[in-house]
């Protein structure tokens, strides 16, 4: 016999229930405290279950879920975790009444549960739910460094207006070092010390690019003062402890992901932090079914419209993952510098008469299928066999 387990998930305690598959409701309306006792409490009113019978499911909410299911994993139990839309139009569907308690939801997850094949959790679990937590923080550090690059960018515009188009209007630790060390015009059109930029730079800042930044800063139409010295020092500083942070979190990321080597990272141009944004949020990707499955979670698939006689595909449905749906746009357009086959396949759609954007969300739905074919079936990517 199968014993299905719905779980409701919140900060402080969880709601949960037991029902058999003949329907019996073994459990109803019960709760544990999201602490070691009440986790024990959970633990004691499974054990007269064989575990391999156990079929346990929750709504992914988030890390408050993260120290029960290892826990679960501890014990040896498997689990399963649904998107909260679906059981939402899963309880839609079985009542007009709009009833919502936690441990009406525990029931519905539960009844979910019977209803669909059982697809356990991977061993990746704690891997991705690290990967996730170190890639996201990368994200907000980056979002919060970027306030203060254009904090700097303003200052910079009146005080030495031609330095970031020499740098190629990038915020490199070059340019950062200098403006850190020199401040002002003045100061800069007067530099000497041409080994320090030679090192900080590793070799790409040239003699001949020292002499022209100097000469651009003599005849520069900046102008500047104690005040907006002392904020570019200001703002440099917090660039750079920035830098600091998000440095260490982008090793770790390298470290974890080079461990499990997904197939992925032979597409060109897809990089390790692009690998580790993707796997971290999708989870174990030979748990989906299919492509469109993976669409569908990061929200990328078109709506259908269909009524009478008429149907089209209408726009993007933008349901699920918004930060993995922009971070594929964002890794898809990095791969069209790399890959020919996906380039090609993007200027296909563009004389087709689709917009940029539009263009790209096809990029993404190929780079899915592709992802998708390579971790299911543990191969290599091999341009020949692009289609």
């Amino acid at each position: 016999m199968i014993y299905y387990v719905g779980i409701d998930i919140s900060k402080y305690k969880h709601d949960f229930c037991i029902i058999s598959n003949t329907g019996e409701i073994i459990v109803e309306n019960s709760s544990f405290e999201n602490n070691k006792k009440g986790f024990q409490f959970l633990l004691d009113q499974l054990k007269p279950y064989n575990k391999s019978n156990v079929h346990i499911a929750f709504e992914a909410t988030g890390h408050y879920s993260l120290n029960l299911e290892l826990f679960l994993i501890d014990q040896g139990y498997s689990f399963m975790k649904m998107n909260p839309l679906v059981i939402h139009q899963f309880l839609k569907a079985r009542s007009l009444r709009r009833t919502k308690t936690d441990k009406a939801d525990s029931i519905t997850i539960a009844n979910y549960l019977m209803s669909v094949p059982y697809k356990p959790n991977s061993d990746l679990l704690y891997h991705i739910y690290t990967l996730k937590s170190l890639c996201r923080s990368r994200e907000q550090l980056i979002k919060e460094r970027s306030k203060f690059e254009v904090l700097l960018t303003n200052e910079l515009d009146k005080t030495f207006p031609e330095l970031k188009p020499f740098f190629k209007d990038k915020i490199s630790t070059t340019l950062l070092y200098i403006v850190d060390k020199y401040k002002n015009i003045n100061h800069i059109s007067l530099m000497k010390d041409y080994d320090s930029l030679r090192k900080i730079s590793r070799g790409k800042f040239s003699y001949a690019n020292f002499a022209k930044l100097k000469e651009l800063a003599k005849n520069s139409i900046g102008h500047f003062d104690e005040n907006t010295d002392l904020l570019i020092s200001t703002y440099v500083s917090l660039i750079n402890d920035f830098n600091n942070k998000i440095d260490p979190i982008n090793k770790q990321i390298s470290t974890i992901i080079k461990e499990l080597n997904p197939r992925m990272l032979t597409i060109p141009g897809l990089g390790e932090i692009s690998a580790a944004t993707i796997l971290s949020e999708y989870g174990d990707i030979t748990n989906f079914s299919s492509p469109s499955k993976m669409l569908a979670f990061a929200g990328l698939e078109p709506s259908i419209i269909q009524s009478g006689t008429l149907a089209s595909n209408g726009k993007m449905v933008k349901h699920g993952s918004g930060h993995l749906r922009y971070s594929i746009m964002n890794i898809a357009m990095t791969i069209l510098r790399y890959s020919p086959q996906f380039y090609d396949y993007y200027l296909k759609k563009r004389s087709e008469g689709k917009s940029h954007r539009v263009a790209l969300s096809h990029v993404c739905k190929k780079l899915i299928r592709v992802i998708y074919t390579l971790e299911k079936n543990n191969i290599n990517f091999d341009s020949s066999l692009l289609k």
